[in-house]
C-alpha cells in the first residue's frame, strides 16, 4: 500500500526542479530566474505571522549583501499574491522594510510539495522553513530545514554562502566555524609525491592529511 505521507524532496547534488510560478515581481520561470546567478529560495509558514515577520525583514535588511554575492533572493509561502501584496504593504508601512524580491504565490501548494517544503508530521498546511542554496548551474548545493516555531539565523544562511563561494572557486574545504578571511583547508594528499611536497610547504599542518592555508 502506498505511503502517502512519503516526501519527495531535492537532495544536496540535485538539479533544482524548474517552475513556473506567480511572485510579487511578476510570473517567473525558475531556469530563467537563476541562470549566471546564486539563488537563496526560502519558504515561511504563513503571511501576516510574527516570526515570518523577523525573518523576511532579516532577508530585505542584508539583501544587498546577497547581491553582491551574485545571489538572487526568492521567497515562498503557501498563501495568494493578494495576500503576500497585502503583507509587503503592512510591513513597509509600520516597519519603513520594503520586502524587495520576489514572493512565489503558492496556494496550491505545488511548488511545496515539489521542494519537500511541506512536512505532515509539523504541518499539512504551512511549508516548513526550508532554505535551498542553489548554484548559477541550477544544481542545489545546500539544504536547511528549520521548524515553524524556530527563526533562522542571516548571519549563517550569509556565511555557508560565501563558503560554498570560496570552496568553488579556490577548491579548498571549509572547517568548523569558519568564516572569511579565515585559513582554509587544502585537501588531502592523493599520492605519496603529494605528501612529500606538502611536507616542504609553508602550509599550517595538523598532520598529513589536515593542512590549513591562507588564501
Amino acid at each position: 500500500m502506498e505511503d502517502t505521507n512519503v516526501i519527495t524532496m531535492p537532495r544536496i547534488g540535485d538539479k533544482a526542479p524548474d517552475l513556473r510560478a506567480d511572485t510579487t515581481y511578476g510570473p517567473i520561470q525558475f531556469s530563467a530566474f537563476n541562470k549566471g546567478s546564486w539563488v537563496v529560495l526560502f519558504s515561511h509558514p504563513a503571511d501576516f505571522t510574527p516570526v515570518c515577520t523577523t525573518e523576511m525583514s532579516g532577508f530585505a535588511v542584508r539583501h544587498k549583501e546577497f547581491k553582491d554575492l551574485n545571489t538572487k533572493l526568492l521567497g515562498l509561502s503557501i498563501d495568494s499574491i493578494h495576500s503576500h501584496m497585502a503583507w509587503v504593504n503592512n510591513v513597509k508601512k509600520n516597519t519603513g522594510v520594503l520586502f524587495d524580491f520576489p514572493i512565489i504565490a503558492d496556494i496550491d501548494m505545488k511548488v511545496s510539495k515539489l521542494y519537500g517544503m511541506l512536512q505532515p508530521n509539523e504541518s499539512e498546511t504551512a511549508a516548513v522553513r526550508a532554505v535551498f542554496f542553489i548554484d548559477p548551474e541550477g544544481k542545489i548545493r545546500l539544504v536547511m530545514y528549520y521548524p515553524l516555531n524556530v527563526g533562522r539565523n542571516m548571519d549563517e544562511i550569509i556565511r555557508v554562502l560565501k563558503a560554498l563561494q570560496t570552496s568553488d572557486k579556490h577548491g579548498v574545504a571549509l572547517p568548523l566555524n569558519w568564516q572569511p578571511g579565515e585559513k582554509v583547508i587544502v585537501p588531502p594528499p592523493k599520492t605519496v609525491k603529494d605528501m612529500e611536497e606538502r611536507e616542504k610547504s609553508d602550509y599550517e599542518m595538523v598532520d598529513f592529511y589536515l593542512a590549513k592555508k591562507d588564501l
